[in-house]
């Protein structure tokens, strides 16, 4: 509590003579707070009823000032700057370094921007990877990342990823396209039902979402719940469901397999698998230049004709480059808390600058701030029990405060 000493205390010891001298025996604890409260300074002031000290610049939260443990879904574009579509892919000089033979990392500008997204193919044999018979320090690429994506996404009991098929048994894959999205970008998971690929080859292009329908899964695995991948629209803009065109490949072909599934969808690990037959089927890989000659097959090695300057995710590169839409968007459970910070109308009207009092008795720098104080909250400090700060908010503007004005200010931390 501030001491009141010099002429303040001599007019505040007057002031409280009269008023008793006046009261005839009937005194108001408000009454002696408030002629108390026209002389405190540095934020100290007689509470309501004289029966709490707001001391100096602090105040402790009350149980109900404090609103914690609230959860909140945030939801927003996947891609760099928070948007939710992606119309560039660029791959970066790794494309053609040793790593390039495992993946590529896709960019959005062609002077290298960021890491959006990750591309590769695995086959379960090797096949597409470059030969013995070739290079006798092959490292078979293509092998090592079937098995690294076995190992993340399915039990011990699963040697082949499972893709839909129109007989409804499933069919068990040797291969597969991944797009992977980078860690940084989905954050805590991609959001079902709201991403749809576009890719475009030598036959025609296809869009591809999931088939959540802007619901959640019951399916649920090791890896968190999975999707199937289709063909459709996300009817972006209206209120109508995701519509799905097709859930398999349709038509003939010698190099493809009809009534096969298009892939699946792991939204917690933000990863797309893709059925490299599936998209044969429907848009046909375009030509590569270089000397090497790419053919895929249903049956047999799959890619042929692969060599070091020659990788299958090249294919995949060249669809979704040609096709030009990649949107999606990220989900994250955002922990909040609320603090209500309540200034009263007899609390924190004045303030601690030396420019607020003159002179050797501290006397107000402006007379009528006596009985009227006028002071402006800028700032807010949160701080523990050891009086340690935590977190500062600044208000938009200056918010007046006196005697006849109360503020309430909402502070909200995300974390």
């Amino acid at each position: 509590m501030a001491e009141i000493a010099g002429q303040q205390g001599a007019a505040l010891t007057n002031e409280l003579a009269q008023y008793l001298q006046n009261a005839d025996g009937e005194v108001s604890s408000d009454e002696l707070a408030g002629i108390i409260n026209e002389y405190l300074s540095g934020g100290d002031q007689l509470g309501a009823e004289g029966a709490s000290v707001s001391s100096g610049i602090y105040k402790r939260f009350n149980e109900f000032d404090q609103v914690t443990g609230k959860v909140e879904v945030v939801t927003t574009g996947l891609w760099t700057g928070d948007t939710g579509s992606l119309s560039e892919h660029h791959t970066g000089s790794q494309a053609q370094s040793s790593s390039g033979d495992y993946y590529y990392n896709i960019f959005n500008t062609a002077s290298g921007g960021e890491v959006q997204y990750a591309i590769s193919y695995g086959h379960i044999s090797g096949s597409g990877s470059v030969a013995l018979s070739t290079n006798d320090n092959a490292k078979f690429p293509t092998k090592a990342t079937y098995m690294q994506y076995r190992s993340l996404l399915l039990g011990q009991e699963d040697s082949h990823f499972t893709f839909a098929s129109s007989s409804g048994a499933g069919f068990n894959t040797e291969d597969f396209f991944v797009i992977n999205v980078a860690r940084a970008r989905y954050k805590e998971q991609l959001d079902a039902g709201n991403w749809s690929l576009k890719l475009s080859g030598s036959r025609g292009h296809i869009t591809l979402i999931d088939d959540s329908g802007k619901k959640f899964s019951d399916t649920v695995g090791k890896s968190g719940r999975v999707f199937d991948v289709v063909s459709g629209s996300l009817n972006l803009g209206s209120s109508a469901e995701a519509t799905i065109a097709k859930k398999y490949t349709s038509g003939s072909g010698t190099n493809f397999s009809v009534g096969q599934g298009y892939g699946l969808f792991y939204p917690d690990q933000g990863i797309i698998l893709l059925n490299p037959g599936a998209l044969e089927a429907e848009i046909e890989y375009s030509a590569h230049t270089g000397s090497a000659t790419l053919n895929y097959s249903t049956t047999g090695s799959k890619f042929n004709g692969v060599d070091a300057d020659k990788k299958a995710h090249h294919w995949l590169y060249a669809a979704i480059a040609s096709g030009s839409d990649f949107e999606a968007r990220r989900t994250e459970n955002v922990s909040t808390s609320h603090y209500f910070v309540r200034a009263q109308n007899r609390e924190f009207n004045f303030s601690n600058n030396p420019t607020f009092v003159s002179g050797s008795d501290n006397a107000f720098a402006v007379s009528s701030f006596k009985r009227d104080p006028r002071v402006y909250i800028t700032t807010i400090g949160l701080y523990n029990n050891a009086n340690e700060m935590l977190a500062v908010a600044k208000t938009s503007q200056p918010i007046a405060k006196s005697f006849d004005k109360e503020v309430l200010v909402k502070v909200k931390l995300d974390f």
